[in-house]
């Protein structure tokens, strides 16, 4: 099976992202981890979907990309100005 080595390819991935997440000296190493394992994963359920033949998976792995997309950014959003409910500026200066 031919397949076998891409699998396998993206597991050493996934862990090596894995460990990168655990071991990050900074927030930002973690954030980026982080998105790779998403990234692996939604890959790994289009390598499933084309093995097992269901259109179901392509679907899963499209709204876990853009899952993995906006807590992305939320999460930096969250780290660069401390709240999620700023929406825009009232006049007081954005934290830097």
């Amino acid at each position: 099976m031919m397949y076998l080595p891409i699998i396998a390819a993206l597991l050493a991935t996934l862990a090596l992202a894995l460990a990168r997440a655990f071991a990050g000296p900074t927030v930002f190493d973690r954030v980026l981890a982080v998105n790779t394992v998403g990234t692996g994963a939604m890959l790994l359920l289009a390598v499933l979907q084309f093995l097992t033949d269901r259109p179901g998976y392509t679907d899963l792995a499209i709204v876990y990309g853009l899952l993995n997309l906006v807590g992305t950014i939320a999460i930096l959003k969250f780290l660069r100005v401390g709240d999620l409910g700023h929406g825009g500026d009232d006049g007081k200066e954005a934290r830097r």
